[in-house]
């Protein structure tokens, strides 16, 4: 992992905390901070992660930074001079409107790319060198699939653990929206198949964890 890879996810992991926290600290709940910090380093390692298992399975490599936003329409010249760091702003701003109920957690993109020794395969499963967009949906649909899993185990392990299920079906919700760049638009147009029924399992787990 490269330092720029890692000073991202380091910022990405304290914006989810202060995503994960904001409520408990407009009630001066303090005490439940470095909890939530615990929590969102475990998500978005273990995404990051499964992402990474997965592409290199695949003969590739995925790096991730912060989501930075340009484009604002179908029309490939309506985007804005100078990227905007979407991963920071929109989370934040959608915190303290919401005085800490919206825990909108899309903070990282990834990009993958083939390795070497992919060009190098000549016969058997991958036939081709280059990634296509259907492997390069796999590895974004790990990372979400990755974060039900967590919640699963968290809560059926203890009743402790609730928030961690919570804040890992919010950060699946939010990484699965289709919006540039992120992993719901990549996982798109990967298959829509696989978008549609990991959509479909998105909703019901977010709709459980609204209720518990």
């Amino acid at each position: 992992m490269k330092l720029q890879e890692f000073m991202h996810i380091l910022a990405a992991i304290l914006l989810f905390t202060v995503v994960g926290s904001f409520s408990f600290a407009a009630e001066s709940n303090w005490i439940l901070i470095p909890t939530v910090f615990f929590f969102a380093t475990l998500i978005i390692f273990v995404s990051i992660f499964t992402k990474k298992l997965t592409a290199y399975l695949l003969d590739s490599d995925v790096e991730h930074e912060l989501w930075k936003f340009s484009r604002y329409g179908l029309n490939p010249g309506h985007h804005l001079k100078k990227e905007i760091p979407a991963g920071i702003i929109f989370p934040l701003i959608l915190s303290v409107f919401s005085l800490g109920w919206l825990k909108f957690s899309a903070f990282l993109t990834y990009e993958a790319r083939a390795l070497k020794k992919r060009a190098a395969k000549r016969f058997g499963f991958y036939s081709y060198s280059e990634l296509t967009e259907w492997h390069n949906g796999l590895i974004g649909a790990a990372g979400i699939i990755s974060c039900f899993l967590i919640a699963i185990i968290a809560y059926f392990l203890s009743p402790g653990l609730e928030y961690l299920a919570k804040l890992s079906v919010f950060y699946a919700l939010s990484n699965m929206l289709p919006l540039p760049k992120l992993d719901g638009l990549q996982i798109f147009m990967g298959s829509r198949a696989l978008y549609t029924a990991l959509a479909v399992i998105t909703l019901i787990f977010t709709a459980y964890a609204m209720i518990i």
